[in-house]
């Protein structure tokens, strides 16, 4: 063959798989849980995916090179070297199977398996074909690191559980990158049979099936003698846990205002959240028998402007006291809050001031009648007595000069998105 034809069959073939490309785009469009974190990272809430999912998102930088080396030993070795095919496998399993007569070996290397995952098929010679130039196309597309960490994202671990955060987190209680190696191991065994191989039930199994992995890793000189003796006397402490389900109102916020965002970091810190429930839980109880049943917190640090402890209710799960309401972002009536505004926009208007002396007594206002929270009447007071003392005759008074209509139109200003939607209504 001369150097010339080879050059245009190296160059129709390069077309042929850019048609392809073309024509057949890969779309890479796992849908992952929501996973909601505080300031310092840790996991406060997760929430199932659209198809009732387990899915959390691994980022890169959760991929130590503890679990990297363990993965790419059991599963693809030469996986940065290969271009999503590996060439000697294929040919080792395509003399095994034809010489058995049977499909004994399938040569799917980690780049193949992530295109069976996102594209299932039954098992035929024709899927692995097709399986084989998906696997290239997807190697044009994306860097090793990414394809690694798709692998890492959608490994089924069983029931609705899949990828390695969520197992992780599911049946260790932690994030993938303070793993040990002894878990590390037993991750990596599940994905290849994960309806025998359940983690929590079948527990001493998966132990013999771990430590049969490990002395491989011993044999290859992987890690170290004694770090494979520690990982093999490490007992299996896996069950199923509940996800993580704190902040539970402002996680359901933080999933609707970015719904797109598999990862959505909050600016919480957990122990002032971990305080602001338990000291909100402790009120209501002590002032139920006032009938008071609820209540909401929020902590914002003066400095940063960072809201470090948002809770909604006393009690989420409490449906008779609307547990599930957030207190936080519910219409009420704005009270004496409204009082500080109020004299302010008197102040700004030249109506009053601090001085200005109204008087508190039983006053008709076209009907209306206020009384004071102790139904006193103090008599001549100051404009700042009277809002030190939220008093209501001298407020409705500055009201009914100021007219409501210029109130309304400074809290609009100030952005009071209540009273900026019923103008609008």
């Amino acid at each position: 063959m001369t150097k010339k034809r080879a050059f245009w069959l190296s160059a129709g073939f390069f077309i042929a798989l850019l048609l392809i490309d073309l024509a057949f785009p890969f779309r890479v469009n796992p849908r992952y849980s929501t996973l909601v974190t505080a300031s310092d990272g840790t996991v406060l809430h997760a929430f199932l995916n659209e198809e009732d999912k387990w899915r959390l998102y691994t980022e890169l930088d959760e991929i130590t090179p503890l679990l990297r080396q363990t993965i790419l030993q059991k599963e693809d070795r030469y996986f940065y070297y290969h271009f999503g095919i590996n060439p000697v496998s294929v040919g080792r399993a395509l003399a095994k199977n034809l010489t058995s007569g049977r499909r004994t070996s399938g040569a799917s290397t980690i780049t193949m398996q992530v295109v069976r995952l996102l594209e299932p098929r039954k098992r035929t010679y024709g899927s692995k074909i097709i399986e084989m130039l998906r696997a290239m196309q997807l190697e044009w597309h994306y860097s090793k690191d990414e394809i690694l960490q798709l692998y890492l994202n959608l490994i089924p671990y069983g029931s609705n559980v899949e990828g390695i955060k969520s197992a992780s987190m599911l049946y260790f209680g932690k994030l993938p990158q303070v793993l040990s190696l002894a878990e590390i191991t037993t991750l990596t065994i599940i994905p290849n049979r994960p309806s025998s191989l359940r983690l929590g039930r079948k527990n001493p199994y998966i132990v013999q099936e771990r430590n049969k992995w490990l002395r491989r890793f011993e044999k290859a000189a992987l890690f170290d003698p004694q770090v494979i003796e520690d990982a093999l006397r490490e007992p299996l402490r896996a069950e199923r846990r509940e996800a993580p389900k704190l902040a539970p109102h402002l996680a359901i916020r933080l999933r609707k205002q970015y719904p797109q965002l598999p990862i959505v970091r909050s600016t919480l810190v957990p122990t002032r959240q971990t305080q602001a429930e338990q000291l909100t839980r402790n009120y209501v109880n002590r002032l139920r028998s006032m009938n008071i049943h609820n209540a909401a917190v929020v902590v914002i640090n003066n400095e940063t402007m960072n809201v470090e402890a948002y809770v909604g209710s006393a009690d989420f799960n409490n449906p008779y006291d609307g547990g599930q309401v957030d207190g936080v972002r519910a219409v009420r009536s704005p009270g004496s809050t409204l009082k500080p505004l109020l004299y302010a926009v008197g102040f700004d208007k030249g109506l009053i001031t601090p001085k200005t002396t109204l008087n508190d007594v039983p006053t008709n206002f076209g009907g209306f009648e206020p009384e004071n929270f102790d139904r006193r009447f103090n008599g001549k007071v100051t404009v700042e007595f009277a809002l030190a003392n939220s008093l209501n005759i001298p407020a409705v008074k500055v009201l009914s000069d100021l007219t409501p209509s210029v109130l309304i139109e400074y809290l609009k200003k100030a952005d009071f998105q209540t009273v900026k939607k019923q103008s609008a209504g």
